[in-house]
């Protein structure tokens, strides 16, 4: 029989929000949390920018052509923390990250 690899326990960690600057504070909050721990932490890697385009009507009866548009943008990050201890889980879980950004964690 082929024995299967053991692996590591490893978390990752999905950043989403709609300010650049505050989903990088959110990872640096969250890798100097990890490293302080004694995780190996990999990222944080920027996803690619979802953009969405919105067009609203200025008028609805006199101009009907014209229009305004809008644009909202999700910017990604995506943090891998690897060589997890228990003593690193409890610090995250502790970890407050700012309004405005959603963290998706999987272990």
């Amino acid at each position: 029989m082929a024995e299967k690899p053991t692996t590591t326990p490893r978390i990752r960690i999905r950043l989403k929000a709609y300010d650049h600057k505050v989903i990088d504070q959110s990872a640096k909050q969250i890798i100097d949390t990890a490293l302080r721990t004694g995780a190996k932490v990999i990222g944080p890697v920027p996803l690619p920018v979802k953009r969405s385009t919105y067009t609203v009507v200025k008028s609805p009866h006199v101009f009907k052509k014209g229009g305004e548009a809008y644009e909202m943008r999700v910017h990604k990050r995506l943090i891998d923390i690897v060589d997890v201890k228990s003593k690193t889980i409890d610090s995250l879980q502790n970890l407050s990250l700012p309004a405005g950004v959603d963290a998706e964690i999987k272990m």
